[in-house]
């Protein structure tokens, strides 16, 4: 496996702003209310932008997952946080707010890992590959590069959060 290159260096402002916010999506408070409150906001102006813009990417880079559903077999739409890798592959981790449960966008993709991204508006086809093994440490030192503390959403979950390289295919 090839190394993952190094994120250049957040701007000193950009990386207080993701510590202070990082900090403060790890209250009970915010995750108690940020699945009930961002997927709306998320929805509305993806539909207003034409989902050129994520509300999340005013601190983080964003996109639009679309997945097939891993039961109903139609297509479902999740606003996430990703990560470039350096080669031109998105990492993305199924955190879901240190809930328990593994979010249903991972069934979706280790269902069916052709999937779709949109970033700004440019829409991708793509393959999702799990990460395991000792790739995982690696990249969750990668993913809190960029966001402070991710991991801690693994430790509060109680449950290993499912890792996975988005392989980009053709633009869509």
């Amino acid at each position: 496996m090839t190394e993952l290159r190094p994120l250049p260096k957040a701007d000193p402002i950009v990386h207080g702003v993701r510590t202070v916010v990082s900090a403060i999506t790890r209250t009970s408070v915010w995750r108690w209310a940020s699945h009930r409150v961002m997927p709306p906001v998320e929805r509305a102006l993806a539909g207003l932008t034409g989902g050129r813009v994520q509300f999340s990417s005013l601190f983080v880079p964003s996109l639009i997952l679309t997945t097939t559903g891993a039961k109903s077999g139609l297509p479902r739409d999740t606003v996430l946080m990703y990560t470039a890798d350096g080669y031109g592959r998105a990492i993305v981790a199924g955190t879901n707010w240190a809930a328990a449960r593994h979010p249903a966008w991972t069934y979706n993709l280790l269902a069916h890992p052709e999937a779709e991204i949109t970033v700004r508006g440019r829409r991708y086809a793509v393959r999702a590959s799990v990460i395991e093994g000792d790739a995982r440490d690696r990249v969750w030192r990668h993913l809190e590069s960029q966001w402070p503390e991710y991991r801690a959403y693994e430790r509060d979950s109680g449950r290993t959060v499912r890792l996975f390289r988005l392989h980009l295919l053709r633009e869509v």
